[in-house]
């Protein structure tokens, strides 16, 4: 068993007391007895609905190796025999193990934020540096108040480079966690219309994702979207900032990392990109416009920590996406295959005009359709209706014809569409779900987005379970 962190370094990062016979270390952390694995330390976070100590007994019956609890909670924990380490708040000695790790690591940190691309980015910068290195990247999109703490502390010491997802919903939430992940690359993806329901407007949500310029390691570096509407506020804020050295990515002439060519297809992209004074040609085997962007934002980053660039830009070849974020399934109808694209996991403007873009882009066979379901965005506030509304935009007059509609905010979409959109609007997931399973017939192209509230993921279940995919599935992000 390779060790994550020795049980005296455990102890001293946290400044915790330990309880029992420690063991010589740990081999993971974890905060959820039903994943954690053998030799792992388990940390009792209390949460909003659920305390972790609650769960200690199925923690210890899981193979944890120590626990991690709150000193006001020992005496109901008093029958558990497992050594402890007791802290005055876990997820604070969390965060002290987080800053900890930080220091001890010689790794290239990149971070990410923006209103839509952070987890895709972040995937692809893991996917790509994996070849010329040793990676450590946040697992799906741990990247609040406890997920980059979380990721920081299980970052092995001996990692080339780590990449770190930072997301907010309101001002002042970034700052503590860059200032813990102390990047030497700092990613803005793009500043769109989500969470708008905590914020005034676009400029109130470009600075707080400017925040990330704050944690910045001394003479880093960093990228901006330069096709960005915000990309003068956030150069503006960056340099006010203290940052020396910011880069745009994008299409834009003035981009340090530009793109000079793109040939889009349905499964897949083939690019020109001008990275480090060089011109660069690589295929991107994710499909889709808004990938072309986040991948130049990739390269750029590869560029800046030192990497090879041939062999990252080589690696953007087998590129593929994450269930709920693009992922492709072939489904086995009866009397021919069904194409399936899960955007199940979140939805904003920007992001379901890159989706339908996508859709739209996506060929059907003999006479099929393609078809949007469409789930409500959340966390709009006042702008909501606005904006589901305006989504009419991306369906008249396009190669998409159908859609079905669920939610109490897509009602403002249902009924601004016209006759000639065959539209179906109902509740949410449950109610659509028979409508959609008895509609689709051979040579259909379907994508289902919304934000993941709205749990339109079931209905990706329930299309699976019905039209079991292929062995083989087509990616994307």
């Amino acid at each position: 068993m390779s060790l994550l962190w020795t049980s005296e370094a455990l102890v001293d990062a946290m400044g915790g007391r330990p309880i029992g016979v420690m063991p010589q270390g740990i081999s993971g952390i974890s905060i959820d007895s039903r994943s954690l694995e053998s030799g792992d330390a388990f940390f009792a976070i209390k949460g909003e609905t659920m305390d972790g100590h609650d769960f200690a007994t199925a923690a210890v019956k899981a193979g944890a190796g120590v626990l991690v609890v709150a000193e006001g909670k020992l005496p109901s924990l008093g029958r558990l025999t497992a050594p402890m380490i007791v802290v005055e708040d876990v997820l604070v000695a969390l965060e002290r193990l987080g800053v900890a790790a930080r220091a001890r690591s010689k790794a290239r940190v990149i971070a990410v934020t923006g209103s839509a691309g952070k987890t895709t980015t972040k995937e692809a910068l893991r996917h790509v540096l994996s070849a010329v290195g040793k990676v450590h990247a946040s697992a799906q999109s741990f990247n609040n108040h406890w997920g980059v703490p979380l990721t920081l502390a299980r970052m092995p010491e001996d990692c080339d480079y780590a990449v770190f997802e930072i997301g907010m919903n309101h001002p002042g939430e970034i700052r503590p966690l860059v200032n813990m992940v102390r990047p030497h690359v700092a990613i803005v993806t793009l500043i769109a219309a989500a969470h708008l329901g905590f914020f005034r407007n676009l400029d109130e949500i470009a600075e707080a994702k400017a925040e990330i310029f704050e944690g910045l390691e001394p003479d880093g570096a960093v990228l901006l979207n330069r096709d960005d509407s915000r990309w003068k506020l956030l150069d503006k804020m960056a340099k006010a900032a203290g940052v020396e050295h910011v880069f745009g990515f994008g299409e834009n002439a003035r981009s340090t990392f530009r793109l000079v060519k793109c040939e889009l297809n349905a499964d897949h992209s083939v690019i020109t990109a001008k990275i480090g004074g060089r011109e660069i040609v690589a295929r991107v085997g994710a499909p889709g416009r808004h990938m072309v962007q986040n991948v130049l934002a990739v390269l750029g980053a590869a560029q800046l920590v030192g990497a090879d660039l041939d062999k990252a830009a080589a690696a953007l070849a087998d590129l593929s996406a994450e269930r709920g974020r693009g992922k492709r399934h072939i489904l086995r109808h009866p009397k021919g295959p069904i194409t399936l694209i899960d955007e199940s996991y979140n939805a904003n403007p920007a992001s379901m005009a890159a989706a339908m873009a996508l859709l739209n882009a996506t060929p059907v066979s003999g006479e099929g359709r393609r078809i949007a379901v469409l789930g409500d965005m959340l966390e709009l506030g006042s702008h909501s209706a606005k904006l589901h509304a305006a989504l009419a935009e991306l369906i008249i007059g396009t190669g998409t014809q159908t859609v079905f509609l669920g939610g109490p905010e897509m009602r403002a979409l249902a009924d601004i569409l016209p006759s000639d959109v065959k539209a179906e609007y109902r509740a949410g997931a449950e109610e659509l779900k028979p409508l959609l399973l008895s509609a689709l017939r051979p040579g259909d192209v379907v994508m289902v987005k919304s934000s993941k509230g709205i749990g339109f993921s079931k209905l990706v279940e329930a299309l699976l379970g019905k039209f079991p995919a292929q062995a083989t599935t087509i990616e994307q992000t």
